[in-house]
């Protein structure tokens, strides 16, 4: 099963709504899976019709610690106090107490006690489950709970999982990466075959799409750009087509300007189905995978 990325750097630039119909578009030709790994702001069941109650066998798991004390060890040293470098732990009455949605399971408390007064746990603090696209593929996704940590972790976990659910003959694992370049990202592109990097003509962008580059290029991963909203600053789109071949990276494709990306996004329905016209933009991408 080949893996295939799809991240942006920015968020609102289209990454989502274009993961959503090449899957549709792919699985006509191929089997494939979907992952949605934006394990912060998992959304891409919406763009399906999909909700929460729809999906299939939630499962809790564990991707973080916190810390516990036992306050009858406590010397009320304050070590822990002192060198709890998140402002996790408040110190009441002489004694430490963990502050809500703060603690971000480092273990540095726990090494600095000299009494052995404080432990971890190991903290449910997510959700993974899958959902039948109605499109012929599943679509495996996450919910972190608010405040928790531990997104890259959490990522590696829905990736694992989404290689439990595939069938044996599924050929692509079509992943929906968070915006960004932090550990939910890195944990995405990694070991992926291909990616696609999806980019709209404006400075902010074209400055993150750089960075999202840079995770890319350091893991030695194939990619292609693709360019949404070309038409709405031609300028900008140029600068974007120097960068790429500044770089050697292909421009795949070109969106122009559509409102239906919108307007799909509030039916929650797949922008090639309100738009039936950008297949061949798809297609396009289609062929490029089919080479991997």
């Amino acid at each position: 099963m080949k893996t295939i990325t799809v991240l942006s750097g920015k968020g609102g630039v289209g990454k989502s709504s274009i993961t959503a119909s090449l899957g549709i578009l792919l699985a006509q030709k191929h089997k494939i899976i979907l992952t949605d790994c934006d394990v912060d702001a998992a959304n891409l069941a919406l763009v399906f019709g999909k909700k929460e109650d729809d999906f299939i066998a939630w499962q809790d798991i564990s991707t973080s610690k916190r810390a516990i004390f036992d306050l009858e060890k406590c010397i009320s040293c304050k070590k822990c106090y002192d060198s709890c470098n998140f402002d996790a732990i408040d110190w009441v009455q002489n004694k430490p107490k963990l502050k809500k949605m703060s603690c971000e399971g480092c273990g540095i408390a726990n090494l600095v006690c000299p009494v052995g007064a404080i432990s971890l746990i190991a903290v449910n603090n997510a959700k993974i489950g899958h959902v039948d696209t109605g499109y012929g593929f599943l679509l495996v996704s996450s919910q972190l709970k608010m405040g928790a940590s531990g997104s890259g972790k959490l990522v590696a976990e829905v990736r694992s999982e989404t290689q439990k659910v595939a069938k044996e003959d599924t050929e692509f694992n079509l992943i929906d990466a968070a915006a960004g370049i932090g550990c939910p990202v890195i944990a995405s592109v990694t070991g992926s075959d291909y990616c696609i990097l999806v980019v709209e003509p404006t400075e902010a962008s074209l400055f993150d799409l750089r960075r999202a580059f840079e995770i890319v290029e350091y893991f030695e991963i194939n990619c292609g750009i693709v360019i949404n909203k070309f038409d709405l600053d031609r300028d900008y789109c140029v600068e974007i087509e120097k960068f790429a071949k500044e770089n050697d990276i292909e421009v795949v494709t070109k969106f122009s300007y559509d409102k239906c990306f919108a307007k799909a996004l509030v039916e929650m329905i797949p922008v090639v189905e309100k738009n039936p016209n950008l297949k061949n933009n798809f297609e396009a991408l289609i062929k490029k995978i089919e080479k991997i």
